[in-house]
């Protein structure tokens, strides 16, 4: 048993601070927190209804490493889970250093002034969390997360060697909005508007955004149009795994979706930039001169991804595509999880994408309580042994499916 600071209380921490309360025998204290008090008082109180377990609650600026560091100070936590935004992982891993308490996330660090993000900045904490006796998990979230995890299980159980590698992430949901993104859109359209980049022969080769697709066949789904990201996983993969000779992301957009998202940049609505906006005064006595961020001013007026649950049909479907060799013969290797839209809102009151990065998270924290993913120094998922996490995936709502010697279409 342990206690958990959470940070963070979107569609994906109430997924988290959820699954956790669903096991008080492992998480005996929660504490969430977040910059509005009131938002986090809701969730835990709808969080009680369905579960009988009383979660705490805080207030706090997470771009403010002090306000953290007096936080975990009273808290006490034994591991912080961050499920903020990505501009936060290094103040929260900053405060962590400071209270020498460990540290979760689900995705990795990028700049607030650069739609760029690598695992750079958080490894060169490595020595660091290492000096202080604490671990930090990067990335426990599906993709990444799981995706690292199921390549590590695969090279554990199924392979001598590795050498293509295709996550393929499907969401065949219908939300019934015009348009709307999964999980925050200042990060999601962030993350698809960038350029494309795989890794090739020891070799990383940019693309332009979106420019490489395919028609890829899902399970349960059927063909859907995928397209070639960059993908923070890649980046870690190919190192733990240098027989790797390609690793490529594919993620599927609707039509509808694509077309929106051609105007939203077409009109300056994607920029990350400041600009400078007249806007009138109350009393009609002039103008005020206010700067503003398109993307962040766009982010105000989309729905919400917590309240798009509701409504959400279908599925989603995300595993790995794997190519390689073992007893001296090629192998190909498919492991998936589908999630149901509606499944997922039963049980959290947030739709599947939420939920497939929720659930790993507090996976990731329950298998850092119970002592199985802990050592000093900073970790992506790959880096434990994937087997007590795959035990418990299914368990906890993320059941997998493996196919041999199928055809990959990569």
């Amino acid at each position: 048993m342990g206690k958990v600071l959470q940070i963070g209380a979107g569609g994906v921490g109430t997924v988290v601070a959820h699954k956790m309360a669903q096991q008080p025998h492992i998480f005996e204290e929660i504490t969430l927190a977040s910059r509005t008090k009131k938002k986090v008082d809701a969730t835990a109180e709808a969080i009680y209804k369905a579960t009988g377990t009383r979660i705490r609650t805080a207030q706090v600026d997470a771009d403010n490493v002090d306000e953290l560091i007096k936080l975990i100070n009273d808290v006490k936590p034994d591991l912080v889970v961050n499920v903020a935004l990505p501009y936060q992982d290094l103040t929260i891993m900053d405060a962590c250093l400071a209270t020498g308490v460990s540290y979760l996330d689900t995705a990795n660090y990028e700049p607030k002034d650069e739609a760029h993000f690598e695992y750079s900045w958080q490894w060169a904490y490595k020595e660091r969390f290492e000096q202080a006796g604490i671990t930090a998990i990067l990335g426990c979230g599906f993709d990444p997360g799981v995706s690292g995890v199921f390549t590590a299980y695969a090279a554990k159980h199924h392979f001598d060697e590795i050498h293509q590698l295709d996550i393929v992430d499907c969401n065949a949901g219908n939300h019934h909005h015009a348009f709307a993104t999964n999980f925050n859109p200042e990060i999601n359209i962030r993350e698809i508007t960038q350029k494309g980049l795989y890794y090739k022969d020891g070799k990383w080769i940019e693309t332009e955004p979106l420019e490489i697709h395919k028609p890829l066949t899902y399970p349960n789904i059927g063909a859907r149009e995928s397209y070639l990201l960059h993908h923070e996983e890649l980046e870690s993969l190919v190192k733990n795994y240098p027989t790797i000779k390609q690793a490529r992301f594919w993620m599927t957009f609707g039509e509808q979706y694509l077309k929106h998202l051609d105007v939203i940049q077409n009109i300056g609505m994607s920029r990350i930039d400041e600009i400078e906006y007249e806007a009138p005064l109350a009393n009609g006595s002039g103008v005020a001169k206010v700067k503003i961020v398109p993307l962040q001013f766009l982010k105000a007026v989309l729905p919400n991804p917590q309240d798009l649950g509701e409504n959400y049909d279908g599925e989603t479907s995300i595993g790995c595509r794997i190519r390689g060799v073992k007893d001296g013969k090629e192998r190909t290797y498919y492991i998936y999880n589908n999630c149901s839209h509606q499944a997922a809102y039963k049980e959290t009151g947030m739709q599947a994408v939420s939920y497939t990065t929720g659930v790993p998270a507090a996976l990731g924290a329950e298998m850092y309580l119970k002592g199985l993913w802990k050592k000093p120094g900073v970790w992506n998922v790959e880096d434990f042994d994937p087997d007590p996490f795959m035990a418990r995936l299914g368990e906890q709502g993320l059941p997998w499916i493996e196919e041999f010697d199928g055809d990959l279409e990569l």
